[in-house]
């Protein structure tokens, strides 16, 4: 399974905001971006002309490194969005949103889409009573995503549910805190979907 491996923190550095890939440590005085506030690397404080490809660059590898996943499987979830009916940026953040780590993060079983796609991985989850293993697994309205009987002592999925009272949960999903369990009640609209990305900038950038 290819994932990223590397320094977390550079990603947001890179980025120069707060991807919150490290749970509660991004909420913290630790936090990379509050302790070095510019891009990482020997040039990282010199001046960068943007030009309108590194601006449209920098908002697919924002999106790329917010839900986790490499190149060539965004470039397939782009292609997809480009084939279903609907506004193609819309749809690449939609299926994006759909995949049942970013839904166990979003639903607050988690503290960061890493750890989602740990839990999920290790065969923590279940979805409609049967158990699931894959990060990718894409999830539909109506699915139940609930922790299996024997994983429900785990601590830092119990620590998440926990925390989860303090976190917003997006309105297309249900949390019974006490069940462990996330319903999943339709797709996600854009207006609900509150990451800081200009699709309409990665749908030119690959369009060209």
């Amino acid at each position: 399974m290819a994932r990223y491996t590397g320094p977390v923190c550079r990603l947001c550095r890179r980025e120069r905001m707060k991807l919150f890939l490290k749970g509660t440590r991004c909420m913290g005085p630790k936090c990379a971006i509050e302790r070095r506030p510019y891009p990482p690397g020997q040039h990282g404080r010199g001046r960068i002309k943007e030009s309108e490809y590194l601006v449209q660059l920098r908002e697919k590898q924002k999106a790329r490194r917010i839900y986790g996943v490499l190149e060539k499987q965004f470039r397939r979830y782009y292609e997809e969005a480009t084939r279903a009916k609907g506004v193609t940026g819309t749809r690449l953040l939609q299926l994006l949103e759909l995949r049942l780590d970013n839904v166990v993060y979003r639903g607050g079983l988690a503290m960061s889409r890493d750890q989602a796609r740990q839990f999920v991985t290790h065969g923590h989850f279940q979805v409609n009573g049967r158990k699931v293993d894959i990060p990718s697994y894409r999830v539909k309205a109506g699915d139940v995503v609930a922790v299996r009987e024997r994983s429900r002592s785990v601590g830092r999925i119990v620590e998440a549910a926990a925390f989860a009272a303090g976190r917003h949960i997006p309105e297309w999903l249900i949390l019974e805190a006490g069940e462990l369990k996330i319903s999943v009640v339709s797709e996600p609209a854009r207006g609900v979907i509150d990451v800081p990305v200009q699709e309409q900038m990665i749908v030119e950038l690959y369009s060209k």
